[in-house]
């Protein structure tokens, strides 16, 4: 499911993948955001290497948003995510710790993007394209800041952040939504996997997991990326972006019942 959503939508795939390691598989959060940078990231090279063979990358915008992105990544796991303490505080009678942090958060962002991607298909291509012309005096500089910040948000929470790039790069590039996803991946790939570096000097790795995760969702994409010829993403969009609010409304419940 993690490949399938990645190769079809150019996203989606933290979002499961964080809660898989999380609640199937017994991974603490704080590892489970390093684990699902890997895991993304390994894929998303792997579909964003055959969205460019098939003349679906726009390199430029790639680097023009990607570069700011790794910064963002690399930064936030190497020097803030081990900085956080494990007991935050006490809030309303409830004890926050990192793990219940770091989960609660994740799960705003799911609720977050699943309301873009609930929005985002609904969107015309033609008012999209509108909305490029409107913003094209400050188009670079909103990507590099937006690109700054979803790297921030990568670090923090292990999401790749797809849901965000995509809509970015439809609305201030103009790309066409297929070349968005190409992009897309790329882009995830490079800061997820520099944003997992910033994780190996403090962080032991159950590389036998990693791999096993990483081999079935690269086996996803294949499917993914050949469904998407066939089938329009943004129509999909709407539908994931519906089991997206439910996880993240149960994330949430489930978290401040167990704080």
């Amino acid at each position: 499911m993690i490949g399938v959503s990645l190769g079809m939508i150019g996203g989606g795939g933290s979002i499961l993948t964080v809660p898989a390691l999380v609640y199937l598989m017994g991974t603490a959060p704080v590892e489970a955001t390093a684990y699902s940078l890997f895991i993304v990231g390994s894929t998303s090279m792997v579909g964003g290497f055959q969205k460019y063979m098939q003349g679906f990358v726009d390199v430029k915008n790639a680097i023009i948003f990607g570069i700011p992105s790794i910064i963002g990544v690399f930064v936030t796991r190497k020097f803030i995510v081990p900085t956080i303490p494990d007991h935050i505080g006490v809030v309303m009678g409830s004890d926050i710790t990192k793990d219940i942090l770091i989960m609660l958060l994740f799960a705003i962002l799911m609720v977050l993007a699943s309301l873009s991607m609930i929005r985002s298909g609904k969107q015309s291509e033609t008012t999209k394209k509108s909305e490029v012309a409107a913003s094209a005096s400050t188009r670079y500089f909103l990507i590099v800041l937006e690109g700054l910040i979803v790297g921030s948000i990568t670090g923090f929470v292990g999401a790749g952040g797809g849901f965000l790039i995509i809509p970015a790069l439809v609305l201030l590039t103009g790309l066409p939504m297929k070349q968005a996803i190409g992009t897309s991946l790329v882009i995830i790939a490079a800061k997820s996997l520099f944003g997992f570096l910033g994780d190996l000097g403090h962080m032991d790795m159950q590389w036998q997991l990693l791999g096993t995760f990483t081999a079935l969702a690269i086996g996803g994409i294949f499917l993914g990326n050949k469904l998407s010829k066939n089938i329009e993403g943004h129509k999909l969009k709407s539908a994931f972006g519906w089991f997206v609010l439910v996880m993240g409304v149960y994330i949430i419940a489930r978290e401040i019942m167990n704080a």
